[in-house]
């Protein structure tokens, strides 16, 4: 649930204070981007991972980013304190404004800067994930960007749900596995992590890239590969990374049941993460 004050451009606004138009072509058309990040103990985490991305995925959109990125962690960290924020999760939107058509004549910035709170999702025990074919198309110049044009994921997700799941796999136009609609996916076979590479359409997700990173001192080193369902099924171990969910053990993917739940290197990864998490804050 989005909490009661939203940061809209250069202010602090209550949620149904804040003024949107038709004439704001991009929010209409879905050309945006947005990112998810986690507020421990009052705090973002990896804003700076998180406004490369942002930047990034600006530059190849053709979305002019005209703000600074303390600028916008100063006005995420007000937004928190207003909205007294300790444990929950933030995004930031940049809506572009000037895009297609039907914009308006209105004064308006070229770039919307939207930023809000809520409460993190409820999530309790491992994951139970169901299978979507052609759910990613690796070859769209859109793939691996976090824009606001979001239907496909929340369709999907929603579909997954009404039939008792928390999350699909989204495997792409090769048959090979991407990632989920929110959620990065691993496997692990003895000691070997294996996560798809980014040409799988997948998103270059934060809390990916930080194990990409730390694993290395846990002894063990994680391969970005393609990988079928197959390889998830005859896997000792699955798991999904996200903001929200950070390190969260698979139990089972549609009527397959994963031999180990929380097995030895899920475990370790997901406290090594925990651990990078409180060095970081």
């Amino acid at each position: 649930m989005l909490h009661k004050y939203i940061w809209h451009n250069d202010r602090i606004v209550p949620v149904e204070k804040a003024r949107f138009s038709p004439g704001q072509a991009g929010l209409l058309n879905g050309w945006g981007l947005f990112t998810t990040m986690r507020i421990y103990d009052g705090r973002p985490f990896a804003f700076d991972r998180h406004w490369k991305r942002l930047a990034t995925d600006a530059g190849r959109i053709k979305l002019p980013l005209e703000y600074e990125a303390e600028a916008t962690r100063e006005h995420l960290a007000r937004l928190i304190e207003t909205n007294q924020v300790k444990q929950g999760c933030a995004r930031i939107y940049f809506i572009y404004n000037q895009a297609g058509y039907w914009a308006s004549d209105e004064p308006m910035p070229n770039v919307d800067l939207l930023i809000c709170t809520a409460n993190l999702p409820e999530r309790k025990g491992p994951a139970r994930l169901t299978v979507m074919e052609h759910g990613r198309h690796a070859q769209s110049p859109l793939a691996g960007l976090k824009v606001t044009s979001w239907l496909g994921n929340v369709w999907s997700l929603d579909q997954t749900s009404r039939r008792g799941f928390d999350e699909v796999i989204l495997l792409n136009e090769r048959g090979e596995v991407a990632e989920c609609t929110a959620a990065n996916i691993f496997s692990v076979s003895g000691k070997e992590v294996r996560t798809p590479p980014l040409s799988s359409g997948c998103l270059p997700g934060v809390t990916r890239d930080v194990l990409l990173e730390i694993a290395g001192a846990q002894g063990m080193s994680i391969s970005e590969t393609p990988i079928n369902l197959q390889d998830l099924f005859t896997a000792d171990e699955v798991f999904v990374t996200s903001t929200t969910r950070e390190v969260q053990p698979v139990s089972q993917i549609d009527a397959r049941q994963i031999p180990q739940v929380r097995g030895l290197v899920t475990s370790q990864l997901a406290e090594a993460f925990s651990q990078y998490v409180a060095q970081s804050l």
